[in-house]
């Protein structure tokens, strides 16, 4: 494998021909949404590629990428480092026959009006669909104790108190 700085956009079908593998880095910079979506990025991502075509003839791009990313707990609020490993196996988009053709493990991907795949986008949604839905620290490295949280139990001085019922007025009425 030859290492290279990724580069943005590639013809995947010329490089399954090639049967081309990439290894590189993809720059922080490039990554507009996941900067947005995370706390901090500490490192540029390390991506590997490969493109080749399976049994019938289906371009396959497969790849794996990590990137370290910072967070906040949504137990404590502090930020933590969540190391990023993605894999993906992707197939070219070309209209309905291929959504038919393509395995299952195969995800779809759209190429750009000139025919090339927008590497940066690909390896970027990979990421930000890898990102914890509730960001938090292992249970011993978090400042709060899950033993001292509580759920749903409401405290005695709100249960003593009786509001008026707005619907009295309605009974006084009925009589």
């Amino acid at each position: 494998m030859q290492k290279v700085k990724i580069p943005r956009t590639i013809d995947p079908t010329r490089s399954a021909q090639k049967r081309l593998d990439v290894e590189g880095i993809i720059q922080v910079s490039l990554f507009k949404r996941l900067l947005e979506s995370v706390e901090g990025v500490k490192r540029d991502a390390q991506v590997s590629l490969s493109f080749d075509l399976d049994e019938q003839r289906l371009v396959v791009i497969s790849g794996k990428a990590n990137i370290e990313v910072d967070l906040e707990c949504q137990r404590c609020n502090e930020v933590f480092a969540h190391e990023c490993d993605v894999q993906f196996t992707y197939t070219p988009y070309r209209g309905e026959k291929t959504e038919e053709e393509a395995p299952e493990e195969y995800d779809l991907v759209d190429l750009n009006e000139y025919g090339e795949l927008d590497l940066i986008q690909l390896v970027e949604d990979e990421f930000i669909l890898n990102l914890p839905q509730i960001a938090m620290h292992e249970e011993a490295d978090c400042s709060v104790d899950s033993d001292n949280m509580v759920f749903g139990e409401i405290p005695e001085e709100i249960v003593e108190e009786e509001k008026p019922n707005p619907f009295d007025v309605l009974k006084s009425l009925k009589k």
